[in-house]
């Protein structure tokens, strides 16, 4: 995998690391895009904190900032990064397969080797 969608998975992988930025992708799933306020509304996480992940989750390009009526930022998911971590688990995935299949294949020819 080039070096920069390893980054992008890195970033993705953090991101998605914690419950509550978890949280935050699932409910702009669920309903659409929202501002830090809707969401602080509908979770149990204060707005200060949504602030912060919104932030991470921007940086990680996870979510786009989308400015509104009367200076109100509306987050939008964004699926992009979500496909390149999913393309290095897939690649990762593949290069365990064949290690593991050898591996099942000798233990079902020999078998005392358990």
């Amino acid at each position: 995998m080039p070096p920069d969608q390893e980054t992008i998975a890195e970033q993705v992988f953090t991101a998605l690391s914690d419950p509550s930025r978890r949280a935050i992708l699932s409910a702009l799933a669920v309903a659409g895009p929202a501002t830090a306020t809707d969401l602080a509304n509908r979770l149990p996480i204060t707005r200060q904190a949504i602030a912060k992940h919104l932030g991470l989750l921007t940086e990680a390009g996870l979510v786009r900032a989308e400015p509104g009526e009367r200076r109100r930022v509306r987050y939008h998911l964004q699926s992009a990064p979500m496909r390149v971590a999913q393309q290095f688990l897939a690649a990762l995935a593949r290069d365990w397969d064949g290690p593991l299949s050898a591996l099942k294949d000798h233990l079902d020819r020999d078998p005392g080797a358990s």
